[in-house]
């Protein structure tokens, strides 16, 4: 019995907070609603926006495809320069996954055209708009590629061991490792070069060929 009458009297508070403070509860359920509310219409128009971003950098792509082998043909000079526009453009200051792939075919313009300090900028900023997406990694590697045709080997290893601690796993991330210790022999840094080596064949003892060809190097080295 006095179990009940507790039960009721919990019951009864409860049914008095609620009259007591129904216009509040009124005014919050209709904040939480208006909020979940704008949550689903803001996620709604950012995937429409970011399908007209992929859209439209399709459309770039296939313009890319048709010029990519003539960039440096002086008869589509125009072509290339107005396609470089657009792509730049179009990227602006954006993050995202068309951004990053805009940027990219920028990148592999320049690099065509042996531009590598506009090759590694243009590769720097995909990295930084597709750092969310599988395309930072690889935008990485390019961007240390540019730097290494540069003759900037220590910004080179930066980037390619940034490529491979990326959060997205790179797929050539042995490649990238022993292009460190590739890089550090050429800088006459043997400890590091022979470090970076054993770190191939720490990391990545199920690819022979990597295997093979580190060992080979510290077998050279030492």
């Amino acid at each position: 019995m006095e179990n009940e009458n507790e039960k009721q009297s919990f019951v009864e508070k409860i049914n008095g907070f609620s009259q007591r403070n129904r216009k509040g509860i009124i005014i919050f359920s209709g904040a939480i609603f208006i909020l979940l509310a704008g949550i689903i219409v803001f996620f709604s128009i950012q995937d429409v926006f970011n399908k007209k971003a992929i859209a439209e950098a399709e459309e770039l792509s296939v313009k890319f495809q048709e010029l990519r082998f003539l960039t440096n043909d002086a008869n589509y000079n125009v072509e290339i320069q107005k396609l470089l526009s657009d792509l730049e453009t179009f990227a602006g200051n954006k993050n995202g996954y068309a951004p990053s792939k805009a940027w990219s075919m920028a990148a592999q313009i320049y690099s065509s055209r042996n531009e590598w300090q506009k090759a590694e900028e243009a590769w720097l900023k995909a990295a930084k708009a597709g750092d969310k997406t599988y395309l930072g990694p690889i935008a990485l590697f390019n961007a240390a590629v540019s730097a290494e045709e540069q003759g900037k080997f220590e910004l080179a290893i930066e980037l390619l061991q940034k490529s491979i601690d990326h959060k997205f796993e790179f797929p050539a991330a042995p490649r990238a490792q022993f292009s460190i210790g590739r890089l550090y022999e050429q800088l006459g840094n043997y400890p590091a070069a022979i470090e970076s080596y054993r770190t191939v064949m720490i990391n990545w003892q199920n690819i022979p060929v990597w295997q093979y060809l580190a060992r080979s190097r510290i077998i050279a080295i030492e």
